[in-house]
């Protein structure tokens, strides 16, 4: 999609749509608005009045306009009360624009931006969001479709209309870096939609390959000699009942930084995940290919950060494999001796994306990091325990969780901390290992948090449980049902945000 910027007026402009961004509080209509609405005999006004239109968020109206004025129709959005307008609500209030506009079958819209009132001291933030929704809301999935020509409707140019050439420079700044991130979700969901047929662990190795041609980007993959020859036995043992052998991808961005901090980002890569012996149940384990939606996530963080040049050292750990059944497949029962030398029972096999992620939270240790985010499609607790809304965070640093929760919040994947208190450690105790890698029927969001954090002792560490915000059930105003592609804004953040750890 071709996104422009332009100073100008919306009275002159002659756009296929125009779109006007209105708060529910309204009460008269003014400048460029109330133009047309002259020119369309007080149309707009009459419809605000008689509340036939009320700008709730996302709410629409479109309007012909019979050639009184340049522009063919015009689209009345609305944002909701003004008091309580945020960036993700001018987030969704851009998607919902981009949605319904190619779904008429228009190719160009313009956006009136003045219309939503940005404030000065936030404009390139907001800018920023109404790229991101705009394009995220019009993401597609249809590589396994025979797609209609009723399917094929595209947009093809958003037009942002400032009428302060001072706003230039802020505002193009922003529709790069929302290109940038937006693109980023979408690679990142299209991994995480796609069978798990087409995304093997060799395959996802691949795909972390054809990154590493992005400026700044190294790449290594670690096969099955090297895991024995460095004592990966989580990998190597959730492994080991599949015909698919194990990856383990290790991207490195901007290695030769100079005082800046080494932020390391762990993502569980289970490419399938059936429960191995520990069989999960047949309904909706076709959404166990998205297993791998943290891996996926880390991916696109570091597809983001590199094209938008960001400074700091990042390296990306993910630990790839299936967990199957077979009779070669680990039992219920069997020890696990990982690469930190620690051992672990494994009294259930469905609990393996703990067990792949102790290897790569141990091998973290080697870069000496300043901070470790793992993000996993851990545990259906958490997805009790929060619904979708939000992630589980968990960790053992308190101004590092303070600095994730202010990444999500500003781009609205958020978090809510759990406790990790020593109570919950007593649950994974074993009387034949170091650990056992369930913690009993109850909190088992917090005592796979606990098992990871025997792993992350060394460095400041958080935890993100994505069980339940990495897929959609519904469309929404930006997302669809499917993959979220959740994290990848909020790592972005994160560092965009960095400043050196103390």
């Amino acid at each position: 999609m071709n996104i422009n910027i332009k100073i100008g007026t919306a009275e002159k402009e002659s756009a296929e749509m125009l779109v006007f961004y209105l708060y529910e509080d309204l009460k008269t209509v003014e400048g460029a608005l109330a133009f047309c609405d002259n020119a369309l005999n007080n149309t707009i006004t009459e419809l605000i009045k008689k509340k036939e239109f009320v700008a709730k968020l996302n709410k629409t109206i479109t309007l012909p306009t019979y050639g009184k004025i340049p522009a063919k129709r015009i689209m009345l959005a609305g944002l909701g009360k003004k008091k309580d307008v945020t960036p993700d609500k001018v987030r969704q209030a851009a998607g919902t624009t981009a949605t319904i506009t190619r779904d008429m079958g228009i190719g160009e819209v313009t956006g009136v931006i003045d219309s939503i009132n940005i404030p000065d001291s936030s404009s390139k933030e907001w800018y920023q969001a109404y790229i991101e929704g705009f394009l995220l809301a019009l993401y597609k999935f249809q590589k396994y479709k025979n797609v209609s020509s009723e399917e094929q409707k595209e947009l093809k140019e958003l037009t942002l209309l400032l009428s302060k050439k001072e706003a230039f420079k802020s505002a193009n700044e922003a529709v790069r870096h929302g290109q940038i991130i937006a693109d980023a979700v979408c690679f990142t969901r299209d991994l995480i939609n796609t069978p798990a047929q087409d995304k093997t662990p060799a395959i996802l190795a691949e795909t972390a390959k054809k990154l590493a041609k992005e400026p700044g980007i190294l790449c290594k993959i670690l096969s099955s000699p090297e895991l024995k020859k460095l004592g990966m036995g989580g990998i190597l043992g959730v492994s080991q009942g599949s015909a698919q052998p194990p990856k383990f991808i290790i991207l490195e961005y901007n290695g030769r930084a100079k005082n800046q901090d080494t932020i390391v980002f762990v993502g569980k890569g289970l490419t399938f995940d059936s429960g191995g012996i520990c069989l999960k149940q047949a309904k909706d384990m076709d959404q166990m290919k998205s297993d791998m939606s943290g891996g996926a996530a880390v991916l696109g963080a570091i597809k983001a950060i590199s094209k938008m040049k960001l400074p700091q050292h990042i390296v990306g750990l993910i630990p790839c494999t299936e967990n199957m059944p077979s009779g070669s497949a680990i039992k219920p029962g069997d020890i696990i001796r990982f690469h930190s030398g620690k051992t672990a029972e494994v009294a259930n096999t469905d609990a393996e994306g703990r067990l792949i992620l102790a290897d790569a939270l141990g091998f973290a240790e080697k870069y000496k990091p300043s901070a470790v985010i793992d993000l996993a499609t851990l545990t259906g607790s958490c997805v009790v325990a929060l619904g979708t809304a939000a992630s589980g965070m968990m960790g053992n640093n308190e101004e590092l969780k303070k600095r994730v929760k202010t990444a999500g919040e500003k781009t609205w994947e958020r978090v809510w901390e759990l406790p990790l208190w020593d109570d919950y450690q007593e649950q994974i105790k074993s009387d034949i290992a170091d650990i056992k890698n369930i913690g009993g029927p109850h909190a088992g969001a917090i005592t796979a948090a606990c098992f990871l954090s025997r792993f992350a002792e060394k460095y400041p560490w958080v935890h993100l449980d994505i069980a339940g915000t990495s897929w959609c059930e519904k469309n929404n105003a930006y997302l669809q049902k499917g993959a979220s592609g959740v994290g990848v804004r909020l790592l972005v953040q994160l560092v965009q945000n960095w400043i050196r750890f103390p």
